[in-house]
């Protein structure tokens, strides 16, 4: 007989784009049909396989499922991460792109950990979300749950901007640079490492802020508790200035918005190889030792 699943209905969320879904996807469907476990999967998926009607808004699938199978690269992650998080539930990501630190399954580790996740031996870690929030004279104009980071950066216009920092109520700096990161442990991979900050595992208690091309050059990264209350605030007028949330959602700020970062309170549950190491995924995406 085979074990009871952990996991009742599986949600399947993908990046379209990827060619090689359309290959994936159906005899996944069979698998699972097989093993008696319901799927539901988002829009996205249902266009490649011709059946638009079928699919559900990722919120639906999220809140119809105990886990979310992802199907795609970090950005297909980040983009489900939130839901995930929201109805705590977790993801196993399987890796159909090229560099990812978060899909760290590849293609043919797919049937093996679905597996094991539906026999309940799954390895689960938690990582910690930021909640961004932007307002602007008192008024609530974003709030956002985000797995990597806040970017606070200039648009088309060459010139840099001034972003005054805030730690716990205390002044900092004033940057003069092309952006501000705002980036947790998960994110020190992302856009802060192309940045110059650290990489941190994610496991640190810590919120990582990393200047983007600072005017000064003695403006480094900076690593401070996550119970930390971080504001950002634009000290000067422009007209080509965005706050970017996990790199997927940009808003246009102006002079006098005023940027809230604090832990949040939900966790994402990212399923893990138990036979990988945070720091063997880093020499094999990042080639360390190699010539």
């Amino acid at each position: 007989m085979r074990p009871e699943p952990t996991f009742k209905r599986i949600g399947i969320i993908s990046r379209p784009r990827r060619s090689n879904i359309a290959e994936v996807v159906p005899p996944l469907l069979k698998w699972l049909e097989e093993r008696g476990v319901p799927a539901v999967y988002d829009n996205e998926t249902a266009t490649v396989l011709k059946k638009e009607n079928a699919g559900k808004t990722r919120h639906q699938v999220a809140q119809e499922s105990d886990l979310l199978l992802v199907l795609g690269g970090d950005g297909t992650i980040l983009a489900a991460a939130r839901e995930a998080a929201y109805h705590g539930i977790p993801i196993l990501p399987i890796n159909m792109g090229s560099l990812g630190f978060l899909t760290s399954f590849t293609v043919e580790e797919l049937y093996p950990a679905l597996e094991s996740t539906l026999a309940g031996k799954a390895t689960i870690e938690e990582r910690v979300l930021l909640l961004v929030e932007r307002t602007h004279n008192g008024e609530l104009l974003t709030q956002q749950r985000v797995l990597n980071d806040a970017v606070v950066h200039k648009g088309t216009l060459a010139r840099m901007i001034e972003v005054e920092l805030y730690i716990n109520g205390a002044f900092v700096c004033r940057y003069r640079a092309d952006g501000l990161i705002v980036a947790s442990p998960t994110g020190s991979t992302a856009y802060s490492l192309s940045a110059g900050g650290p990489i941190v595992q994610p496991g640190v208690e810590s919120i990582l802020i990393t200047p983007i091309c600072p005017h000064t050059l003695s403006d480094r990264p900076v690593v401070v508790q996550d119970t930390s209350l971080i504001e950002l605030y634009l000290s000067e007028s422009s007209d080509s200035v965005f706050l970017t949330l996990d790199g997927q959602t940009g808003v246009p700020m102006q002079i006098g918005d005023h940027v809230r970062i604090t832990l949040a309170a939900e966790r994402l549950k990212l399923i893990q190889p138990p036979n990988k190491t945070y720091f063997e995924i880093l020499r094999n995406k990042l080639k360390w030792g190699e010539a």
